[in-house]
């Protein structure tokens, strides 16, 4: 009785680390961020019920963390690519960056 309690306690984990029931993660980044955006607008429409409201809570939850886990991946490889020395734009005396300068050739 108690391998039972502990291998439904142990699915149960997996789940709820998992993306929600059926829904796989996004192909890309921008994918997850229009559906995100979506699942956004429906929840400030009011239109969902309570229930409704908490499955896309959830969902919302798992596709804001895809991205974030999206963004850091490019933000390593955008280091490696730059030799760990992220430089900042140099600011003319004007207080803009030299790419404002208005000319977008």
């Amino acid at each position: 009785m108690a391998k039972s309690a502990t291998k439904d306690r142990a699915g149960a984990d997996e789940s709820a680390a998992g993306p929600a029931e059926g829904e796989a993660l996004p192909e890309s980044y921008e994918a997850a961020l229009a559906e995100l955006e979506g699942l956004v607008g429906r929840m400030e429409g009011g239109s969902l019920n309570l229930e409704e409201s908490l499955s896309a809570y959830r969902r919302g939850a798992v596709l804001v963390a895809f991205c974030q886990q999206q963004l850091e991946k490019v933000e390593q490889q955008v280091r490696v690519l730059d030799g760990e020395t992220l430089k900042p734009l140099p600011v003319n005396t004007a207080g803009t960056t030299a790419g404002d300068s208005g000319d977008d050739l």
